[in-house]
């Protein structure tokens, strides 16, 4: 079904309309096969990003696209609904090149061009095996030696393992908790980093993903990103954005979902009427309909409030968990139309189904997002009794 947008200049209209084109002609007929094989597609991303995709929220000036978050976030969920994989991975290669493009030195800077064009993909290292939502907590460690860093540690759950270009790894400097951690920009083929094979997962398998062993990997200390001991804020500042891609990714793999349930419903008879006809089947349609609109305009809400430079780490929360929760919720429901059929590789809906899960737990579980919704209404909540004391 056509999804009604309203877009800030007609630069965003054609933009979209090209990623549809894209998609259409370059992803849909191609993500079963690649999802059965497991195999990642490179050359697919490099199209992407040649096509400008890899680098929208960027600067022009250093090789971007200069649109605002809410036409990068609707040209994620156009690619989530024709190919998830596809689209987490322009997510994660925007989360990767963040530190660069807002804390990186003019040297490290120079690589943006490449980073944002399609020729190199980056992998985002913060979580390990004994800390995945207490990043804080982080054991990777980079001992300055001389004109280096040596670095030492493993990390976990790493979308891109063995196919980036690069690494921003998060690794412990200094004392403990977050202020001893800083960011390393280590390239792929540095001696010591070793990937390791790739978990074999529910869904998404032609996103790789996979520890990441640092062995005494020599890195120079000027790619250190930003300051010493600033690693953990960057991470955190990375995250809110990148939770906001995840959304996005929801929104399209849930409307790719509800799209499919209602061709399908359209045309299967029972009873000697539509299926769709049924008011069990329609009102539960209609129930995947609402949600996904509300899924979008909250995930968009909080996209505008990034663009308008206001605070949005809670909001980007919300959206996260709620479009996220609703994407488990319409691939299960789009199943229950099919009926059995929905359980068979023959329709699409099964892999959305095992898809939807994996964005329930990356950049952050749905319980951490609680965590941090409810953080922030304690922190107002006192700030509102402050105020009624000074009056």
């Amino acid at each position: 079904m056509t999804v009604e947008r309203i877009l800030p200049t007609p630069e965003a209209y054609d933009l979209i309309e090209l990623t549809t084109e894209l998609a259409d002609r370059e992803l849909a007929d191609r993500a079963a096969q690649f999802e059965a094989r497991g195999e990642f597609p490179r050359q697919v991303l490099r199209t992407v990003g040649r096509a400008g995709l890899l680098g929208l929220p960027f600067a022009e000036a250093d090789g971007g696209g200069g649109q605002p978050y809410e036409v990068y976030l609707q040209v994620l969920e156009v690619l989530a609904s024709r190919w998830l994989a596809v689209a987490e991975a322009v997510s994660v290669h925007t989360l990767s090149c963040y530190p660069v493009a807002e804390y990186g030195s003019d040297r490290q800077r120079k690589m943006l061009p490449e980073m944002l064009g399609g020729e190199m993909l980056g992998a985002y290292c913060l979580s390990e095996p004994a800390g995945g939502s207490d990043a804080a907590a982080l054991t990777t460690r980079a001992v300055a030696d001389g004109d280096e860093f040596v670095v030492s540690g493993t990390k976990a759950w790493i979308t891109h393992a063995a196919v980036a270009d690069f690494y921003n790894v998060f690794c412990r400097t200094g004392g403990p908790g977050p202020k001893g951690i800083s960011c390393l920009l280590v390239a792929a083929g540095t001696a010591g980093v070793h990937p390791q094979p790739p978990e074999r997962t529910m869904g998404l398998r032609s996103s790789p993903v996979a520890e990441v062993v640092f062995d005494a990997a020599r890195v120079s200390a000027d790619q250190l990103v930003g300051t010493a001991g600033a690693g953990f804020g960057i991470a955190m500042s990375a995250l809110s954005a990148g939770r906001l891609g995840i959304a996005a990714c929801a929104v399209g793999l849930a409307q790719a979902a509800l799209d499919h349930a209602v061709g399908y419903a359209r045309e299967r008879t029972q009873f000697g009427q539509r299926i769709i006809d049924l008011q069990g089947v329609g009102f539960l349609l209609a129930d995947m309909a609402t949600q996904v609109s509300a899924a979008r305009a909250m995930t968009l809400a909080a996209a505008r409030l990034r663009d308008a430079g206001r605070r949005y780490t809670t909001e980007a929360a919300k959206a996260k968990l709620f479009a996220t929760d609703v994407a488990m919720r319409v691939t299960v429901d789009a199943v229950q139309v099919l009926g059995g059929y929905g359980y068979v590789t023959d329709h699409p809906v099964e892999r959305y189904l095992r898809e939807a899960k994996v964005l329930q737990i990356v950049e952050g579980t749905n319980q951490i997002q609680r965590v941090v919704i409810s953080r922030a209404l304690a922190r107002d909540h006192a700030g509102d009794r402050a105020r009624d004391r000074s009056v």
